[in-house]
């Protein structure tokens, strides 16, 4: 046996040494376990802002009374649904030219930064009105943040499950987004209530819970540091001339199905859950205290959570489209019943809080899970950040709408009485449900059981078909190339 190495190595190509190989080797095999569980931690960050608004709420109805008007409400709301359509879209489109690693860093330090913020948020010379419009940007930063975690982390989720655990994607993503997601709203009603019970201010309360956000994204920044692109995104990436005419062409109905559905989920969900202390606060009664409503909201957000892992065991055995469209016909027949027997279920508090927990499971384990799951692996690595983005894009316009709406349809039908106008926005929610089972039924395609790489090498043949160059896809691997060197340098004999 003979060995022949030249003395110098090509001067485009980093030559590595065997430790060096090794080590990157190890680095490969784990950054997939880094990837899928730390994707989805900075996700919590979402659900937690979004829930901890609603009892934030009733702090600043109790603290301002009627200076803290229904518009302020909504507005503190909608700048944070506003900065995360801007940053589902923007970095949509940045980690596919970009990167997924650099991406999540970006986002994990506008969450970060988004959330001191807010906790420390103050209006000139003690003004209330400024206070809330310091909270609406920096909410609207926050946003931003939050947002760009939807596409950072599910793409990147998506493309390292099968790495771990074969045939068990969609749990494994499900478990690492939306579940995260579904946590933060648990922890967003659990944090209120352990202040109220230490006999903490509302001031305090507030500010600290504002504050607790930081926490998720400082968390996940050590091993996002630690984190690489995927094997699958490096060999598929399309960082220059990007064919957005050919990709709408092929994937318009896709386009319309993964946002459609995400729109009609949102704008369902986030109002039930935004306004649940609201509504909780109707159905105890004037003489409820902040820990009562806290209580309840606590316990209701807690539902949340068997949806989620149900879901994530049927989206790999009944079927990402079927578990969908299951769940937005349960919920819808759920929602109209209750809708129509309001009056009476709650002066029966604890079943009105479980039926309504019950609710928001099905919310959960059917569009809940599968929007986040389905426009994560319908659309080729090349562009599937942005094409989530769009969706997820698409999908909180509707929670914006949804949010917008709630409380002047509540005052419009009602007619002046709270209850009615809530039961009879039950089943107006309901009966959309109903139309996004239909709706998934037509539109959603079903990839339950197909690997990520049939789509991309699909895509890329479809390209060659309309006469594209696709050496413009992929990127150079320095693992890859240094073993291809090696073949190269060394001659075995």
């Amino acid at each position: 046996m003979s060995e022949f190495m030249p003395e110098k190595a090509h001067d485009n190509v980093v030559v590595m040494s065997e430790d060096e190989i090794e080590k990157a080797r190890k680095l490969q095999k784990m950054s997939p376990l880094f990837t899928v569980i730390f994707s989805g931690c900075a996700l919590m960050s979402d659900g937690y802002q979004v829930g901890v608004l609603s009892l934030v709420n009733v702090c600043f109805s109790k603290i301002y009374g009627e200076a803290y008007t229904s518009e302020m409400s909504t507005r503190l709301g909608n700048a944070l649904f506003c900065g995360i359509v801007l940053g589902q879209l923007g970095f949509g489109f940045f980690i596919d030219r970009v990167g997924r690693k650099v991406g999540m860093m970006v986002t994990t330090f506008l969450v970060i930064l988004g959330a001191a913020l807010c906790a420390g948020a103050y209006g000139a010379h003690g003004s209330v009105t400024g206070l809330f419009w310091a909270l609406t940007i920096y909410r609207g930063i926050l946003g931003v943040g939050v947002g760009g975690e939807y596409p950072c982390s599910s793409a990147n989720a998506s493309e390292n499950a099968d790495n771990l655990l074969e045939g068990r994607r969609g749990m494994l993503v499900v478990l690492c987004t939306n579940t995260m997601i579904d946590l933060g709203f648990v922890l967003a009603a659990l944090v209120p209530l352990i202040l109220s019970l230490a006999h903490c201010s509302y001031e305090v309360i507030w500010r600290t819970s504002f504050a607790i956000g930081v926490i998720p994204p400082l968390s996940v920044l050590f091993f996002r540091l630690r984190m690489t692109n995927s094997e699958i995104f490096k060999k598929n990436s399309i960082k220059r001339n990007v064919p957005y005419l050919l990709i709408i062409k092929r994937y318009w109905k896709h386009l319309i199905g993964t946002g459609g559905a995400w729109f009609i989920y949102n704008f369902i969900t986030y109002p039930f859950g935004i306004f649940s202390g609201t509504i909780l606060d109707t159905a105890i009664g004037t003489n409820g205290t902040f820990t009562q409503i806290a209580s309840w909201s606590c316990l209701l957000n807690f539902f949340y959570m068997p949806g989620c892992f149900l879901g994530a065991v049927s989206a790999d055995t009944v079927g990402r489209k079927r578990t969908m469209a299951l769940g937005f016909f349960l919920q819808g027949v759920l929602g109209i019943l209750m809708g129509v027997f309001y009056k009476d279920l709650v002066k029966i508090l604890p079943l009105f809080v479980v039926l309504y927990g019950i609710f928001l499971t099905l919310g959960e384990y059917g569009p809940g899970d599968m929007t986040i799951l389905i426009a994560s692996e319908v659309y080729p690595t090349g562009i599937r950040g942005t094409a989530y983005g769009w969706s997820a894009a698409i999908g909180k316009i509707g929670a914006i709408c949804g949010t917008t709406a709630f409380k002047p349809a509540i005052k419009a039908f009602g007619n002046g009485d709270t209850l009615a106008g809530e039961g009879r926005v039950f089943i107006l929610a309901s009966c959309l449900a109903l139309v996004g089972a239909a709706f998934v039924w037509m539109f959603i395609p079903d990839r339950t059981r197909q690997d990520l790489k049939v789509e991309d090498e699909a895509f890329k043949q479809y390209l060659v078909d309309n006469g594209y160059d696709i050496s413009y896809m992929g990127e150079p691997s320095t693992i890859e190339s240094q073993k291809s060197l090696e073949h190269d340098m060394y001659e075995v004999k």
